[in-house]
């Protein structure tokens, strides 16, 4: 309690700063801004040119895919879709070369080829009379214009039939995913959630089947086919993708193991079982992982070309877009790469759309998977 006859102690003030000095300034927080800013300059240009590096060969497929036969036999002719410029000349068809004519280049149509001289016509004044160039035509850069040949798509189209081969394509890709889905969800809920004797070493058993070559069960694996008549249909596509794989079960089967077990103990007293469990607890938070594990299968279905060889030769009508695309490639590569870049191109369309509608999730079940628990 402060009586009122006792003075009372004041604040102690602040001497002022004299008048020359100054705040101290911060110069270590504006280098560290400044590498921080080099730094990420650095990160971003070294991953930039990776994404222009591991694009480039994707870049090159669509530019050959728009490409004319000529154009892609020619060295000299340009990375873009082009053709040589060509003019009408009284009734003939002139290409445009770039000629070295007094001290500079003028473009001008050969109209009369010579080893020594050559004659030629002015493209914007066709009514002047002719030029004459001395040297060798044959050392001379044709003009090229902008001219895509999208016909390259229409022709793979129509020779491949393209439909039937897509259609086929897609069923054996999604009931193979299907199957995929199906079993090893259930081979990893039982790994992830049950207690077994012998469940470690099980699992491990599994996870070794991964370092079996696939070349090592060819031959058995036909021998069987072969023996019960499945050679020459789908069954030997679809039904092995029923039975689960090791790899798609241990991604899953980390990603359930995520999942706390109080969930499954909760679903428990409300009177659910393991399978009610699975469906009703399990699944809906599974999702981005077998977005991921939907998306792995997918794509290896879509491009797989050794099994599709195997199982259905001679059996036109049920071969995959690889397996045709493959024959179409050993008639026409040498005449017309383009169409067959064409048919790449077509071919990895559907892939990439399905790719990019589920990216998120399926970044997310990678990411997930690799989280120890």
């Amino acid at each position: 309690m402060v009586r009122l006859d006792q003075p009372t102690a004041t604040p102690a003030r602040a001497e002022p700063a004299p008048s020359g000095s100054r705040l101290p300034r911060r110069p270590r927080l504006r280098r560290r801004t400044a590498a921080n800013a080099g730094r990420s300059f650095t990160l971003t240009f070294i991953g930039v040119v990776l994404l222009a590096a591991f694009l480039s060969p994707l870049a090159r497929s669509v530019l050959v895919s728009i490409k004319s036969p000529d154009q892609v036999s020619q060295a000299s002719s340009p990375v873009w879709p082009a053709d040589p410029k060509v003019i009408d000349y009284q009734g003939q068809s002139l290409t445009v070369y770039a000629v070295p004519l007094d001290g500079g280049e003028r473009d001008l149509a050969l109209l009369t080829k010579g080893r020594a001289s050559s004659t030629f016509v002015d493209p914007q004044d066709l009514a002047a009379p002719p030029i004459t160039w001395v040297g060798s035509w044959r050392s001379l850069t044709p003009v090229w214009t902008f001219a895509p040949q999208l016909s390259n798509y229409t022709d793979v189209w129509d020779q491949v039939n393209f439909p039937r081969l897509l259609l086929n394509t897609i069923l054996i890709a999604l009931i193979s995913m299907l199957g995929v889905l199906v079993s090893c969800t259930l081979v990893a809920y039982a790994f992830a959630r049950f207690r077994f004797p012998g469940r470690n070493l099980v699992f491990m058993l599994v996870i070794a089947t991964i370092f079996l070559p696939s070349a090592v069960t060819l031959i058995p694996t036909y021998t069987i086919f072969v023996k019960i008549g499945w050679v020459g249909t789908w069954l030997p596509l679809l039904v092995p993708a029923f039975f689960a794989n090791a790899y798609d079960v241990f991604l899953l089967r980390q990603y359930l193991m995520t999942i706390p077990r109080e969930m499954d103990e909760a679903a428990a007293i409300d009177g659910a079982g393991p399978f009610r469990t699975l469906v009703s607890v399990i699944l809906p938070q599974a999702w981005p992982v077998i977005i991921a594990v939907g998306i792995f299968h997918f794509v290896y279905s879509w491009n797989d070309f050794l099994l599709p060889t195997i199982y259905l030769v001679g059996h036109e009508d049920l071969v995959p877009l690889s397996v045709g695309l493959a024959h179409l490639s050993g008639l026409h590569n040498a005449q017309n790469p383009g169409m067959i870049q064409a048919g790449t191109m077509l071919t990895i369309l559907i892939p990439i759309a399905f790719f990019l509608l589920f990216q998120r999730m399926f970044v997310r079940g990678i990411v997930i998977t690799g989280v120890e628990k």
